[in-house]
């Protein structure tokens, strides 16, 4: 296949480009900076400048769009509120816009989302269905997702990944984590008893291929593990495989002094469960547990 992915110097999107070179397919990465992209692939994929032009997305049998400036970084002042939409909302417009130009457009766009959608949630489970609570994440992944949606319009088979936490060895949350962790200067965040939903990066890259590859099944899906955890749970297993000490305790006030509206990150329970992609699908899950999960990742750091 010709597949056209946004987002694929980041840090899921390495994972796929990598992933779909290595099967033999032949990508073209939109990027800024396309210098990076030879740096990460070499000849093996092709650069495509942004913005995007007509001319250069021509031929392309599908379309994984993961653009979006890390939602976790700077405070979410009213600037960096617009960053993150027009890197999101505003580029999938353009890419939707340019795709409805095409005299043949892809079969499939499988176009980024998070579990942001749903906001808070408490203990309540949560699947594609559930109804979603009011914020800012809320908000950014609705637009995003309408966005991408506007492609079905064009004929294309659209899939949204509302993305959980991503598990990874070089890069992501567990990056970030474990370096205070090994320091023993882990911690529960808040009270520990809210929810995170996970998913490890490969699980995360053989989903996508997987609904790439699924001609029938459309809408949105949740990219993660069947075995969401509370904070509390999370921080105990990564502080035992670390075989460090995890006493330190974040208050939910503090992390909303520091971290502003940013913090409901932190702070918001998500039990989301993968029931579309168990149901509707035979994707099987290689790292369903988190222990397992974490082990894998930190094995190769």
């Amino acid at each position: 296949m010709r597949i056209l992915v946004t987002g694929g110097t980041g840090f899921i999107g390495r994972a796929l480009c990598r992933r779909l070179l290595a099967d033999g397919n032949a990508v073209g990465v939109l990027s800024r900076q396309p210098a990076t992209v030879a740096g990460l692939f070499g000849a093996s994929a092709t650069p495509i400048h942004f913005p995007i032009e007509t001319a250069d997305i021509e031929g392309y049998d599908a379309v994984v769009n993961l653009a979006g400036a890390p939602i976790f970084g700077p405070r979410w002042s009213v600037a960096r509120k617009q960053v993150l939409r027009e890197s999101r909302v505003r580029l999938t417009e353009q890419l939707v816009g340019r795709l409805g130009q095409l005299a043949q457009p892809p079969g499939v766009l499988l176009s980024g989302s998070a579990i942001g959608y749903y906001g808070n949630h408490g203990e309540t489970a949560v699947n594609e269905t559930s109804s979603a609570s009011n914020g800012f994440s809320h908000e950014l992944c609705a637009a995003w997702e309408l966005a991408g949606q506007r492609a079905v319009e064009l004929g294309i088979r659209v899939c949204t990944l509302r993305t959980g936490v991503v598990l990874g060895p070089d890069g992501g949350l567990l990056q970030r984590m474990s370096i205070p962790f090994r320091l023993g200067l882990g911690g529960r965040l808040g009270d520990g008893r809210q929810w995170m939903s996970w998913i490890h990066l490969e699980d995360h890259v053989t989903a996508m291929l997987h609904l790439l590859q699924e001609p029938k099944v459309s809408g949105a899906f949740n990219l993660t593990a069947p075995n969401p955890v509370t904070n509390g749970t999370f921080t105990e297993a990564l502080a035992r495989l670390l075989r460090r000490p995890a006493f330190l305790h974040l208050p939910a006030p503090l992390l909303r002094l520091v971290f502003g509206e940013m913090s409901e990150l932190l702070l918001a329970s998500q039990k989301v469960l993968p029931k579309r992609l168990t149901e509707q699908t035979d994707f099987s899950f290689r790292f369903p547990t988190l222990t397992d999960a974490l082990a894998d990742c930190l094995k190769a750091t």
